[in-house]
């Protein structure tokens, strides 16, 4: 783990603390957890649906868990990034332990190449955070208006039409970005995309807010690798 995103993480739990005293504005500790890919979960009263039935939540603290007035300390969703969907063995050991040991066992895959926890219990995040950057995962800026997370092709690399592999161009873009001070105060968020092939959809780079298409180009008589860009897709309620 790095020392700035491990200075990043004591910060968090710090603030934690502060907002737990009451020290710190909701709104104000709503912006840092978000950032962190924190989110606030809504609960049917106490209840959750487990596939076959619905059950009783089991946790303590019932108050906290009652509808649309639901704590800000209570369990929620935990977003982590997985920029261009790629990970290590080592990497999904860690994600299966965290899954059982801070969540219901669970890992949601996200249309966007993400994770989702649920019922992680928010004093618990900081040392889940440590847990995955220690094998190189981070849930920084997974949710808040910034740059989420950097999505590539699931067949780069090995899809018969690309023109060429666009991941690790996708990764550089990913890790230039995160943590940027120009993209923490965005006035949404922004969501872009990779894609190596133009005959096929995959990357889905046209709907989303930029997108990168792999193209080659002849320059000065040799051949440019590059990209066309797409720009004012949308992933909303209304796709374009």
């Amino acid at each position: 783990m790095s020392d700035d995103l491990a200075h990043e993480i004591d910060i968090f739990e710090g603030q934690m603390e502060l907002m737990g005293q009451g020290k710190l504005d909701e709104k104000v500790f709503a912006e840092t957890r978000l950032r962190r890919g924190v989110y606030g979960q809504r609960y049917d009263n106490g209840q959750r649906h487990d596939g076959f039935e619905s059950r009783e939540l089991d946790f303590e603290e019932k108050e906290r868990i009652k509808g649309p007035d639901t704590l800000w300390h209570a369990p929620g969703m935990q977003r982590i990034k997985v920029p261009g969907g790629g990970l290590t063995a080592d990497q999904l050991d860690v994600l299966a332990q965290v899954a059982d040991e801070y969540s219901d066992g669970i890992l949601h895959v996200t249309t966007r190449q993400d994770f989702q926890l649920h019922f992680v219990h928010i004093e618990d995040t900081p040392d889940m955070m440590r847990r995955l950057a220690s094998v190189g995962i981070t849930t920084r800026e997974a949710c808040g208006n910034s740059v989420r997370n950097v999505t590539c092709c699931h067949l780069a690399g090995v899809c018969q039409t690309e023109v060429f592999d666009a991941t690790p161009y996708s990764e550089a873009y990913a890790q230039f970005l995160l943590g940027h001070d120009d993209v923490q105060d965005f006035g949404r968020k922004f969501k872009p995309a990779f894609s190596g092939c133009e005959a096929e959809a995959c990357g889905l780079v046209m709907m989303h807010d930029m997108g990168y298409l792999a193209q080659i180009k002849e320059v000065d008589g040799k051949p440019k690798r590059g990209f066309k860009v797409f720009v004012g897709g949308g992933l909303g309620t209304v796709p374009h």
